[in-house]
């Protein structure tokens, strides 16, 4: 049978890869998108969306505890496991089914199955009814990336979990170990230990959150313990004796001394790996670094014609920086002027309790790179609305640039920051100074004015602190 021909194949429909699909097609491209498992990727059915929506879940029932506070009774608080996972898996589904819409209106040709490149500006995809041949000038790899697997530590479903066990959990864990303080790690220890589960965190790294700044992580760990949670930090899990229907127990080593706890239940969130095996990717002459394939500022691969976007192409592993890239290498392949990604203006966001964002660079990132900063703070419970709310627990921090008053980084932890959190984002792309931010007027009462004021402590001109 004759190769089926497009301008642009796109392998994997996770954030990234259907973006660029949509994107492309937009543009007048012929674009066929192969995707092996789930439209919408990790990002959709396993990651950002069903775990914002099982948080969410926590973060009702935590209020609920506090309804006295507000005036409020509620009596025989209580949770089903189950229907908090169902709901969860209800909204995957709904944005999931929403992506075939998607294709369907913008004419992108979309097939079920395995792809590999087979050859210049070829693909062979493997479905369910045999093999496919597809020909385009342009590849773009969005694959993405699975789970890190630590020998000794490797998950079974059963007494040791990856983020999908925990998204779809067999039981609720009495006794929790998690292993790993990033993101995925810290996002289901809040949710676990709010719902009551007793909590341990062990973090290899002298602090948890350790890409946020150290501020900003040692105000998070505050809260999490007053929250009942164990933190450990510059810690290992050395091993796990598994004892089938039992637990596990986990041999710790901290301060060079190893000693034993008994869990029930353990999640492993020790980072991601690239799925860059059976694609071809090597045999086409793509450089792979480290589970991740080298690419420029625009995505190319150095092969012609071959791009890798999103988890795949290395940090940072966001589905927003994954869907810009997407946007980027479509309008390249369409022959529009596309700019680079800078990865510093792009935000990272933790659903914790307390929430926690941050966008560029952290203060002592700033200082190590040469600069001579200004730095302002500016706490929750200064604000209107955080007391307001109930929500007194929080800070923002500034970054600027003493010489030329550009804005380096924000960095925040507590209610709502992960909306925010954008105000800063835009501050940055359109390099505003810290005048601009100043002479800004923002809305009262809002959590947003607290922004204003770390703005306006960096220069010591803060008004309600």
């Amino acid at each position: 049978m004759a190769a089926k021909q497009f301008d642009m194949i796109v392998i994997g429909a996770g954030p990234g890869g259907y973006v660029a699909a949509i994107r492309g097609a937009q543009l007048g491209l012929k674009v066929a998108c192969v995707e092996r498992e789930h439209l919408g990727g990790i990002c959709l059915n396993w990651g950002c969306i069903p775990t914002k929506a099982m948080l969410r879940s926590s973060e009702v029932f935590h209020l609920m505890h506090r309804a006295k506070e507000f005036g409020l009774s509620a009596e025989k608080i209580g949770y089903d496991l189950n229907a908090v996972v169902a709901r969860s898996r209800g909204v995957a589904k709904q944005l999931s089914g929403g992506i075939g819409h998607l294709f369907k209106k913008n004419k992108v040709t979309s097939i079920m199955g395995e792809a590999k490149v087979s050859g210049k500006g070829k693909v062979t995809v493997k479905t369910k009814d045999g093999t496919e041949d597809l020909t385009a000038k342009a590849i773009v790899v969005a694959t993405g990336a699975r789970a890190r697997e630590l020998p000794g530590l490797e998950a079974d479903g059963d007494l040791v979990w990856t983020y999908k066990t925990a998204l779809t959990p067999p039981r609720m864990p009495k006794k929790l170990l998690v292993i790993g303080s990033g993101a995925i790690g810290i996002e289901f220890a809040s949710f676990y230990n709010t719902l009551g589960a007793k909590t341990t965190v062990v973090e290899v790294m002298d602090r948890i959150l350790p890409v946020e700044d150290a501020e900003i992580s040692a105000f998070a760990k505050k809260q999490f313990v007053k929250q009942g949670m164990t933190i450990l930090e510059k810690a290992g899990v050395k091993k796990l004796d598994r004892k089938p229907g039992v637990g596990v127990t986990a041999h710790i080593e901290k301060d060079g001394k190893i000693t034993t706890e008994d869990f029930d239940t353990v999640i492993s969130a020790v980072g991601i790996v690239g799925n860059v095996e059976n694609l071809g990717l090597e045999e086409a002459g793509v450089k792979i670094d480290r589970t991740h394939v080298v690419t420029d500022e625009f995505c190319r691969t150095g092969v012609e014609g071959l791009y890798a976007i999103g988890d795949i192409a290395g940090a940072p592993w966001l589905a927003h920086k994954a869907s810009h890239e997407g946007v980027m290498v479509a309008e390249l392949v369409a022959g529009k002027h596309a700019h680079p990604i800078k990865p510093n203006t792009i935000a990272g966001c933790t659903y914790c309790h307390p929430q926690v964002a941050s966008v560029g660079l952290t203060e002592a990132r700033a200082k190590e790179a040469g600069y001579d900063i200004k730095v302002g703070r500016f706490p929750f419970i200064g604000n209107g609305k955080a007391i307001a709310l109930g929500e007194p627990e929080g800070m923002i921090k500034t970054v600027f640039d003493a010489k030329t008053g550009e804005l380096l980084g924000a960095h925040m932890v507590g209610a709502e920051v992960t909306e925010l959190i954008q105000g800063y984002v835009v501050g940055r792309s359109l390099e505003t100074t810290e005048e601009d931010l100043m002479n800004t007027v923002f809305p009262h009462p809002t959590l947003s004015e607290m922004m204003h004021e770390a703005v306006l402590d960096a220069y010591g001109r803060a008004i309600h602190f």
